[in-house]
C-alpha cells in the first residue's frame, strides 16, 4: 500500500529514525524518567498489596464471593508491575550496552512485547485456580484467533524474524518486491519505507511518497538489501558511446583518471575489503581488478560502449553519477579527433 507523503521528515542522507522512534530513543537514555517510572511502578505495587492485606480483614467478608475475585486481581496487580520494573531495568541496561539507535529501538520493542505477553499470563493464572480448564480455554482462544488473525500474526513473526535475523534495520535501502526505499519504521506489524524511484522517477531519487507493506512479506519475496553492514556499498556503471575509430586506449585512460579524482580516495580501500569479504567464502573465482574498472563491449547499434564501473553508496549514487558524466564528457570533448562520438547508426 502505497500512501501520500504528508507531515514524514527523515533526513535522506543519514536516513534517520522516524520521529516516534528519535523520541522513544532519547527518552530511555534520559535516567531521571526512567527512575520516575520505576518509581511509580513501585508506588502502585505496594499499594496493591496493601490493598490485599487490607481485604483479607474479616471486616471485608461482607463482599462475599467477589471478594477471591477482588485480591486475585490485586495479587496479579502487583505481579505486573514488578514485571514492569523489571523491563524498565533490562531495558535501561540495553540502553547502556547498545550503541546503534536502530537495534536499541527494536530491542526495547521486543522486551516490552515479552513483558506484556507475561503479564497477560499473569491475569490468567490469578483468575484461574483450575489449570487444567485455564489452559484448554487458552488452547481454544488461539486456535480461534490463529484463523481469525492469520495476517496480523504472521506478521508479527515476521517482526521477530526481522529483529532476529537483521535483513535489514531503520536507515537501510532496501527491496522487498516491487518496493523500494529507506526504511523509517519497524512496527511490530508493518514495515515503513521512504520510496526512492518507484513509478513517477526514473533515477533512485526519493520521490516523496510513504510505502507501508506487512512484515509477512519478509518470508515471501526475496529481500535486496543495499546498505549491507559489512559492506555498504553498490556498483554503479556508466555507459559512454563512442565510434568505431575513436583511440580506446586514450579514452580508458581519461575516463579512468578523472573518476580517480572525482571519486571518494577512501573507495580503494573499500575494494581491498570487497577481496577479503570474498577470500572468506568458497566463491574465489572472482577477480578485482585495477579500480576504477572500464570495460569496453560493442553496442548492437554499431558503436561502441565504453562502461565505467565504480562504487557507491547507495544513497549518493545519483548525485556522483552526475557529476562523474560531466567531467567525462568535457575531458572527452577536449579531443575530438582521439573521441568520435556516433551521430547516427551507420557510425
Amino acid at each position: 500500500m502505497v500512501q501520500p507523503l504528508q507531515h514524514a521528515v527523515m533526513d535522506i542522507k543519514t536516513a534517520q529514525p522516524a520521529e516516534d522512534e528519535k523520541k522513544e530513543v532519547k527518552m530511555l537514555h534520559n535516567k531521571s524518567k526512567q527512575k520516575l517510572w520505576i518509581s511509580s511502578y513501585l508506588l502502585f505495587a505496594v499499594l496493591c498489596l496493601l490493598l490485599y492485606f487490607l481485604l483479607r480483614l474479616k471486616t471485608f467478608e461482607i463482599f462475599g464471593g467477589y471478594r477471591t475475585t477482588i485480591l486475585s486481581l490485586l495479587l496479579a496487580a502487583a505481579c505486573s508491575f514488578g514485571v514492569l520494573i523489571l523491563s524498565r531495568i533490562v531495558q535501561g541496561i540495553a540502553v547502556r550496552r547498545s550503541h546503534t539507535k536502530a537495534i536499541l529501538y527494536n530491542v526495547v520493542r521486543l522486551i516490552r512485547l515479552i513483558s506484556f505477553i507475561i503479564i497477560i499470563l499473569i491475569f490468567i493464572s490469578f483468575l484461574n485456580s483450575n489449570w487444567y480448564t485455564a489452559a484448554v480455554s487458552l488452547g481454544l482462544i488461539s486456535l480461534l484467533l490463529g484463523f481469525a488473525l492469520q495476517t496480523p500474526i504472521a506478521s508479527l513473526i515476521g517482526w521477530f524474524y526481522i529483529v532476529l535475523r537483521v535483513p535489514y534495520k531503520v536507515g537501510d535501502r532496501i527491496q522487498v518486491s516491487d518496493f523500494t526505499g529507506d526504511v523509517v519504521e519497524i512496527s511490530y506489524f508493518d514495515t515503513t519505507l521512504w520510496e526512492f524511484a518507484g513509478n513517477y522517477m526514473t533515477s533512485d531519487l526519493p520521490s516523496g511518497r510513504l510505502i507501508r507493506f506487512p512484515n509477512s512479506m519478509v518470508f515471501q519475496y526475496q529481500v535486496y538489501n543495499y546498505s549491507w553492514q559489512k559492506f555498504p556499498y553498490i556498483w554503479n556503471e556508466i555507459p559512454f558511446h563512442v565510434a568505431y575509430q575513436s583511440d580506446l586506449d586514450w579514452i580508458e585512460k581519461t575516463i579512468r583518471e578523472v573518476a580517480k579524482q572525482e571519486l571518494d580516495p577512501e573507495t580503494a580501500a573499500h575494494v581491498e575489503e570487497l577481496r577479503n569479504l570474498i577470500e572468506e567464502t568458497p566463491v574465489d573465482e572472482i577477480e578485482i581488478r585495477e579500480y576504477p574498472f572500464v570495460n569496453i563491449r560493442i553496442n548492437a547499434n554499431t558503436w561502441v560502449e565504453v562502461l565505467l564501473v565504480y562504487l557507491v553508496d547507495p544513497k549518493k549514487s545519483s548525485a556522483l553519477r552526475t557529476n562523474l558524466i560531466k567531467k567525462v564528457l568535457e575531458a572527452l570533448l577536449k579531443e575530438p579527433d582521439k573521441v568520435m562520438f556516433p551521430k547516427a547508426d551507420n557510425r
